[in-house]
């Protein structure tokens, strides 16, 4: 039997295993009262389970007095996006993001189109175990449809103010587009083709069928690769299901990497607006490169979309996000979305006049290795606890998880907040030390 995972990212389960029907009303009966009751907006992206969970938890929301504004099939960052820009009080994006099939999960949305913040995510999480106050018959809330969320997202996009359109347009780039059968074929295509994109499309009906491992990563992206050198297009996008991630293929057909999506945005942004960046810790030392270059500096939060658009706020921050591809635009909204880094690395492409492997080439390099060990979470703690002692000659930063600063290298390890599993990152100046790294670390850890 799995393990329902609870965390500031919110609830996350196999569906008919750990997350049910009963705990999906339960918990978002739970938040409809968090909210004060008040108007919530909710949107999931293709997985099979998303209807049934959708019933479940519009049924909890209603049933404690919540008006809910049904979104429909649509991307995280599109019911983000439409919880700010209203006079909800909260939102729900029902979605598993990059896990498997198998799994669903709801994430809760504050009242300013974010997800909580840390400090209420734990005043929620606590609440839990009290018993829920129904209402009676004559208060139970109200179900509306809003069809046009997709829409306003797309407009959105379109009005960041240093991008080009109309010389994005005249390029008539030729785009191979991966939703892997998620959310993504609801806004994707259509954004390409306002911007004058010629569109391949592939795994774009959004079945919840996934095509193929729905972690946007190299190893997972072949045919997207093959299909780019096959078409002779000018670059690939793919998208994780509830499309907050992007990765790029190159006109070669090369992966390039998903922690290139957010240092080619964090390059063009600041050639436009200046001022300080946010990534996290596990996120590439090419960001301080890019960052010097400009005369401003890095910000490293802890892991986590929530806490890199919290710092961002915060500094008032041009660019920022995550190195899983994650790219977050203040423009449109301080989370992170695929389709408006799609946008931007399209603005950079036209405005250089250079290919994807040129931009990339002029990225200082580093190289990640990245892996996980997948335990009993009753176990996690305990190796977590053997990290100090096996790295006590190096410097540690207990910001998030530990992260371990090497010459030239470094090795973050950490819980993972939606799976019981920890998680390996390393970066340093070559492949092959990064890797052998990882391996070494691994060992140590479950010895």
């Amino acid at each position: 039997m799995s393990k329902l995972m609870v965390s500031v990212s919110g609830i996350r389960g196999i569906y008919g295993e750990s997350l049910t029907p009963e705990i999906a009303m339960r918990y978002a009966a739970h938040f409809g009262i968090f909210c004060n009751r008040g108007k919530i907006i909710v949107g999931r992206d293709s997985r099979t389970t998303g209807p049934a969970m959708f019933n479940a938890v519009t049924s909890g929301l209603m049933s404690v007095g919540c008006d809910v504004v049904d979104l429909g099939l649509v991307s995280t960052p599109t019911v983000l996006l439409a919880v700010e820009e209203s006079d909800a009080l909260g939102g729900i994006s029902i979605t598993a993001s990059h896990n498997p099939a198998e799994w669903n999960a709801m994430k809760f949305v504050g009242e300013n189109g974010m997800f909580l913040f840390p400090e209420n995510a734990d005043t929620f999480i606590n609440s839990l175990d009290e018993p829920v106050d129904y209402i009676g018959w004559d208060k139970i809330g109200k179900l509306t449809k809003d069809d046009n969320a997709t829409e306003r997202h797309i407009d959105k996009i379109m009005q960041i103010t240093y991008l080009d359109v109309e010389k994005i347009r005249s390029k008539k780039f030729k785009v191979v587009l991966d939703c892997v059968n998620g959310a993504g074929g609801m806004i994707a295509p259509q954004l390409l083709r306002d911007l004058g994109c010629e569109v391949i499309e592939l795994n774009c009906e959004p079945t919840g069928i996934f095509a193929h491992v729905p972690e946007p990563l190299n190893r997972n992206l072949g045919d997207l690769e093959q299909a780019v050198a096959d078409h002779k297009a000018d670059l690939g996008f793919a998208t994780d299901p509830d499309v907050d991630r992007l990765a790029i293929v190159d006109e070669n057909g090369n992966c390039i990497g998903e922690e290139f999506s957010l240092l080619l945005s964090e390059k063009f942004i600041l050639s436009k607006v200046r001022g300080d960046i946010v990534t996290n810790l596990s996120s590439s030392m090419a960001s301080e490169d890019i960052a010097a270059k400009f005369g401003v500096n890095v910000h490293r939060t802890k892991v986590g979309e929530i806490n890199v658009g919290k710092k961002m706020m915060e500094i008032n921050s041009p660019v920022g996000g995550e190195g899983n591809g994650g790219i977050i635009c203040p423009e449109v909204h301080f989370t992170r979305d695929a389709p408006a880094g799609m946008a931007i690395i399209l603005g950079f492409l036209a405005e250089s006049g250079k290919t994807v492997s040129e931009l990339s080439e002029q990225i200082p390099k580093y190289y990640f290795a990245k892996n996980k060990i997948k335990v009993d979470p009753s176990k996690l703690d305990t190796i977590m606890q053997k990290v100090p002692d096996i790295f006590s000659d190096y410097q540690l930063d207990t910001t998030d998880g530990i992260k371990i600063l090497g010459d030239k290298f470094w090795i973050h390890i950490r819980k993972s907040g939606t799976e019981p599993i920890i998680r390996v990152y390393v970066e340093s100046e070559t492949a092959e030390k990064s890797e052998q790294i990882c391996i070494d670390t691994i060992e140590k850890l479950v010895r």
